[in-house]
């Protein structure tokens, strides 16, 4: 598989990583847990080297999982995970909370569930707007500084906010959305990133299961399922009038991708890897299938002429990329530290 550099670090990681978002089993409806595992080491078998988590994925469930999926083969491959919650005593998430003491309390927690002495790449999981930035990447130096992590980033950062968490360290990548139905960080997130070199992780390349084409106009979500709730990082995309339109577009670019012999999914994460600020396209793979046909999307460079029969459909059917639309700076369901 095709390797790329994050940023102007060390870490050189496959195109393709291994988003673990989707084995929380409490946040993306039921999940076959050991067909998640097995397929963890079936994605190193494939070359997949980066695997992405954050102890917010559950909480917990998806580090624990990952750790126990990985086993003795966690130096053969990339460890990134997140930071910058607070919880209760029941493990809830009451908060967001980057101060120095929560980031190094919570970062020690994850290398205890990781079972690592080490985390490659420790990130910030979203803006915590109550908390300086210079005092929290005071924690993320410090950590690296102790050995603790290898590298630190954030993720969901504006460019003003990666320009001030600048000014007191070197973030080596943002990790924020990049799909098909979600073009907003083109417009700035993804072109300050390559011109400074900071790395960009794409999340939701494959649309949250909008571009698998799995969905039909009688898909319903369960109740412990996220996008049950319609919204996505503040656009609609699983409200029952665009999900219908969504759903159409998709089936366009089903009939684009056969015309290649390639599949929906496999030209959504190749249209995000055609992106050269983008040093690794997530996606989630829960079985044997879904990672063979992810991972054969790595080699499939889309010309212009395709990118224009891509966005031709969208133009048509009247579906918006959402490209001027403002990014989203505060997870959903989550209070300021003053609310809560």
């Amino acid at each position: 598989m095709e390797q790329r550099r994050i940023g102007d670090t060390d870490l050189v990681t496959s195109a393709i990583g291994f988003g673990t978002w989707e084995m929380s089993t409490t946040m993306y409806g039921a999940i076959d847990v050991g067909e998640a595992a097995r397929a963890v080491n079936l994605a190193i078998d494939h070359g997949v080297t980066l695997f992405d988590t954050a102890e917010v994925y559950g909480p917990f469930h998806s580090e624990t999982l990952l750790a126990e999926a990985l086993g003795n083969r966690r130096d053969e491959i990339i460890l990134a995970t997140k930071v910058g919650f607070r919880y209760n005593a029941e493990g809830r998430v009451i908060g967001l909370d980057s101060t120095r003491d929560n980031v190094i309390a919570r970062a020690e927690s994850c290398l205890q569930r990781l079972n690592t002495d080490v985390i490659d790449l420790l990130m910030i999981h979203w803006p915590d707007h109550d908390t300086p930035l210079a005092e929290t990447m005071g924690a993320l130096e410090q950590l690296k500084a102790d050995g603790k992590v290898r590298h630190y980033g954030v993720s969901n950062f504006d460019v003003a906010m990666l320009e001030e968490s600048e000014r007191h360290g070197h973030l080596a990548v943002n990790q924020v959305g990049y799909h098909l139905f979600d073009r907003r960080m083109e417009a700035a997130v993804l072109p300050w990133c390559k011109a400074n070199n900071v790395g960009y992780m794409a999340y939701g390349s494959l649309g949250f299961g909008l571009l698998t084409g799995a969905f039909t106009p009688e898909t319903e979500f369960a109740e412990n399922d996220w996008r049950a709730r319609g919204n996505a990082f503040d656009l609609p995309l699983f409200e029952r009038e665009p999900f219908l339109k969504e759903i159409g577009v998709t089936a366009q670019l089903r009939e684009l991708a056969a015309d290649h012999g390639k599949s929906v999914a496999q030209l959504a994460i190749a249209w995000v890897l055609g992106n050269d600020a983008v040093s690794v396209a997530l996606v989630g793979m829960r079985d044997e299938r879904e990672l063979k046909e992810n991972v054969a999307a790595a080699d499939w460079r889309l010309d212009d002429s395709l990118r224009a029969d891509i966005d031709g459909i969208f133009a048509a059917a009247g579906v918006p990329t959402h490209r001027d639309t403002p990014q989203a700076l505060h997870p959903p369901g989550v209070r300021r530290r003053e609310e809560a």
